[in-house]
């Protein structure tokens, strides 16, 4: 990778504290965006940044800072970025429109999916603690040396559970990562080709990609680590199904209205309805099929608590989704890369959602809180 040096801080200053704004001056959503992205943008040395907002039907964008240092390349609501576990909605929304059409069950045992997994612990786990990380304690990642498709099997076929599936959140890119691989399989296509030849299109998401193409390059951010070398991910078993996603706020924004306001292909609408079933809770969180909901109005608080390390890094006793969910929710996930972070929430009752990204990985709760903040005017 070609190695660039940092602009100076004057000129990166400049840039980061002169958004591009694409709403009217006139637009109150100018002030109330800018008063808290600016700071936040100048506090973590953020190169670039894509904010997007949906209000009243009507999506609004507000860019900030750079796509690459080395060029000095403006961000807009084309840029791509990488939005890393944000992916797993997606995912999900895949896993779930295989359901539609009956090629799986939630409640079907893994190994009735993978032969290759009969006679191991995916015997009595369903697909359903696959997608929800409760299928008995997964881990985060997949051990350095899992580095192919033979490895991978061999690792789940070794794997044994460390609490009873179903009583544990353990947040898992092995887990939701092999519920989309055989999500996908099931309906006897590849990961990556069902996601961009028949989800991504069906959704209207025509500047998604797991792949990028060589003509949309161009859009490509690049990412910054601490030292603002420019980074990139790098390939990894069931990297695709898990943190794969490269996309720009106006596609993520219109998976945000496709949430909110729904679609007209009927099995699209029921696989994104079904994502939003609660299927079990830790603290005030409730955990779907990708994303995770709460109650709304949402504390700051109850929002950083459900978006802690406590939450990601370590395993939490489950308890029973509510019953009754309501319709007044607030639904959100966190998505990071090396050099990339991101952000996604939105409260369909109240027809407001917000996507942001960023090409630095800055902390979550920084992203948690500014996303807060602006929900809070424009839904209280």
């Amino acid at each position: 990778m070609k190695q660039t040096s940092p602009l100076s801080l004057l000129a990166l200053s400049a840039l980061l504290l002169s958004p591009l704004t694409q709403a009217a001056p006139a637009d109150p959503l100018v002030g109330v965006v800018d008063d808290v992205i600016r700071p936040l943008v100048k506090e973590h040395r953020i190169p670039g940044m894509a904010v997007a907002v949906f209000k009243e039907g009507q999506p609004h964008y507000f860019n900030y800072g750079v796509a690459e240092l080395a060029t000095g390349k403006k961000v807009s609501e084309q840029t791509l970025f990488e939005i890393g576990s944000v992916s797993k909605t997606l995912t999900a929304t895949l896993g779930a429109y295989a359901v539609v059409k009956g090629s799986i069950g939630l409640d079907d045992k893994v190994s009735r999916h993978a032969p290759w997994l009969k006679g191991s612990a995916f015997d009595g786990i369903t697909m359903a603690e696959l997608a929800t990380y409760s299928a008995g304690g997964l881990p985060l990642q997949f051990p350095d040396e899992v580095e192919s498709l033979e490895q991978m099997q061999a690792y789940y076929r070794q794997w044994t559970p460390a609490y009873q599936p179903g009583s544990h959140r353990q947040y898992s890119n092995p887990s939701i990562g092999l519920f989309g691989y055989l999500a996908a399989s099931s309906l006897q296509q590849p990961f990556a080709q069902l996601m961009e030849q028949t989800l991504l299109p069906g959704l209207g998401l025509h500047h998604t990609y797991i792949n990028v193409p060589k003509q949309a390059m161009a859009n490509y951010a690049y990412g910054y680590s601490k030292e603002d070398k420019p980074i990139r991910v790098t390939p990894g078993v069931l990297a695709d199904e898990a943190y794969g996603i490269k996309t720009s706020s106006a596609d993520l924004l219109a998976f945000v209205k496709a949430n909110i306001k729904g679609v007209d292909d009927k099995g699209l609408q029921q696989a994104i309805a079904l994502t939003h079933q609660g299927r079990y809770s830790v603290g005030e969180m409730t955990q779907g099929l990708g994303w995770e909901s709460y109650p709304y109005p949402v504390s700051e608080q109850t929002l950083l608590a459900g978006n802690s390390a406590q939450v990601i890094m370590k395993a939490n006793p489950t308890t029973a989704a509510p019953k009754e969910m309501g319709s007044q929710r607030l639904f959100n996930k966190t998505g990071s890369t090396n050099g990339f972070g991101a952000y996604v929430a939105f409260v369909p009752a109240k027809g407001v959602g917000i996507v942001m990204l960023a090409n630095r990985n800055y902390p979550i709760q920084e992203r948690v809180k500014a996303a807060h903040a602006i929900l809070s005017k424009l839904a209280p």
